[in-house]
């Protein structure tokens, strides 16, 4: 592969230069259908309008919105003057955007009026008073020194907020050679991308990715489905998330393919824009893929379009990987596993690997990445088919956490390593397979065992939907192992059948000591299944208090 050590902003121009008249951006839900001429065109004039407001090189743009066509406006935008996109989780509450707006140093926040449970009006409101008597969302706010606007992205600005829109006819104060002057002053290896982590400990971490990151990212990774500008694209991922924004979006500017956005992911929304707009590639968490397959009119659907897309977020199922290969035609789909800090791809399957592979491994090294499996406690490199810690090194790796140094060492050792926390086996061939998250796994009076194991023989079962294993607290083993099991739609199952199910299939250790039946998982905003929650869920559901307070003492 020839790494491209363009800006994102270069990569636009040469689209537009290339394919001015082939289709860029298009919604089905909604009349809002660019070229690559006119997408490049129109940020060039809302970039304009951001140096109008006073966003310069490094400064933080953050954005608060689903997948709405502001949102990849505002990352052409923003990244097209050397400014700083900020990703907003579409779930956070008060208290999460408070603590990201201050740690972030943001300078202008772009945003809609809300997700599901989530009011973003109300949220921002409470956090800047006096925004409603504000005039075209300036901020003055000591709490928050540096943001100094709030723009709206919707017909209708809430009273105070300024307009996204405006932003156009504001760029024209700004001349072209200004523009162009900061234009060409920009680096590849500009850092123009921070991505908080979930936070599933501590407080979240914002990550700092380059052009060079996250476009050789999606190059490598839109290479390995050999993606072509015939292809299209349906976005259903998050935005916010690096499965949305580099390897559905950088994947598709590397390689001019159009894209089919939706605003959330919902089932028939998703088919429908896949069927309407004759869709080849989407890509999902398992139980995107799940909700998918099992919806009542899955079969109304043309789905036979697809071909390729990524499967990635959680571990695979191997049932649900069949499925998808042969329901939904996507024969040519491939695994990525990597994390935020790594653009997100280390490891990647290819159209090339076995269906085999595809579903038993996460493939093998990106091109320029490097990896090795280390002992958690010793450091030591280990042999083949010896579980221990992932770690990888190359171009992917991002700059670091902002204003967290130590946290950063944490993560990044000396030697440029950086350290995932998931257990994982190589072999021979250099194909990796996660068996699990160090904090993962279970540790049942000395037996190490891990979930994934479990997960995938219930998988199996004929009754069962989904399932996610954890360890919880045991005063007589140190833990005991959990299973939360989705049942398929009209099956009745109960607990005895799981334990006697594993225990007929797998040593008599890894039965599971506790069943419970759920009709969904906690996530993240971006589909990953909070396991911790499971856990915590788990102690108060089986009153496992006592054993918990052994296990803290």
């Amino acid at each position: 592969m020839e790494f491209t050590e363009k800006t994102i902003g270069q990569t636009l121009l040469g689209l537009a230069e290339k394919y001015p008249d082939a289709t860029a951006i298009k919604y089905t839900d909604r009349d809002f259908h660019l070229t690559w001429k006119q997408l490049d065109e129109l940020t060039d004039k809302l970039a304009k309008g951001l140096l109008a407001l006073g966003v310069g090189k490094d400064d933080k743009v953050a954005i608060w919105a689903t997948n709405v066509p502001e949102w990849h406006l505002t990352l052409f935008a923003a990244v097209k003057i050397g400014a700083v996109l900020v990703t907003v989780n579409t779930n956070y509450k008060i208290f999460e955007l408070e603590y990201l707006l201050k740690q972030s140093d943001t300078k202008v926040l772009v945003m809609t009026g809300g997700f599901k449970d989530s009011d973003y009006i109300k949220t921002v409101n409470e956090l800047l008073p006096e925004l409603a008597s504000s005039k075209d969302g300036d901020v003055d706010n000591k709490k928050f020194p540096e943001l100094k606007n709030v723009l709206f992205a919707g017909k209708t600005a809430p009273q105070g907020m300024g307009s996204f829109w405006d932003l156009v006819d504001l760029g024209g104060k700004v001349s072209d050679a200004e523009y162009l002057k900061l234009v060409s002053g920009l680096n590849c290896h500009d850092v123009i991308n921070m991505q908080y982590t979930s936070g599933t400990t501590g407080f979240p971490k914002g990550v700092m990715l380059t052009h060079y990151n996250i476009l050789n990212n999606g190059l490598a990774t839109g290479d390995a489905m050999k993606l072509t500008e015939k292809d299209r694209i349906c976005i259903c991922v998050p935005l916010f998330h690096c499965f949305g924004l580099v390897l559905a979006t950088m994947s598709a500017i590397t390689h001019a393919v159009a894209m089919i956005p939706v605003d959330f992911f919902g089932a028939v929304p998703v088919m429908n824009a896949i069927s309407m707009e004759k869709c080849t590639v989407i890509h999902g968490v398992p139980t995107m893929f799940i909700a998918i397959l099992e919806h009542a009119d899955f079969k109304k659907y043309d789905l036979s379009s697809l071909r390729t897309g990524i499967m990635a977020g959680s571990p695979c199922p191997i049932k649900v990987m069949q499925q998808v290969a042969d329901e939904m035609y996507m024969k040519d789909i491939i695994i990525v596993f990597g994390q935020t800090e790594s653009s997100p791809g280390s490891t990647f399957t290819t159209t090339e690997d076995s269906l085999d592979l595809r579903v038993s491994t996460v493939g093998r090294c990106y091109p320029g990445v490097e990896a090795k499996i280390v002992d958690p406690e010793t450091g030591e490199t280990l042999p083949p088919h010896t579980p221990g810690e992932f770690c990888a090194r190359g171009y992917n790796i991002m700059k670091g956490y902002y204003k967290m140094p130590e946290a950063t060492k944490q993560a990044i050792d000396v030697d440029g390593w950086l350290h995932f926390g998931d257990l994982c086996t190589a072999d021979e061939n250099g194909y990796y397979k996660v068996v699990g998250r160090i904090k993962d796994m279970i540790i049942r009076g000395g037996e190490n065992i891990y979930p994934k194991e479990i997960e995938e023989l219930l998988y199996t079962h004929p009754k069962i939907s989904d399932v996610q294993v954890v360890g919880v607290p045991s005063k007589r083993y140190g833990e005991e192992i959990m299973a939360a099991v989705i049942l398929k739609e009209g099956e009745i199952m109960t607990e005895d059948e799981v334990k006697d199910f594993v225990r007929s299939k797998m040593s008599r250790h890894k039965t599971p000591s506790y069943v419970r039946f759920v009709p969904s998982f906690p996530t993240t905003a971006s589909g990953k299944i909070q396991k911790y929650k499971l856990r915590e869920e788990a102690i108060e559901v089986f009153k496992l208090q006592d054993a918990a307070k052994i296990e803290t003492a």
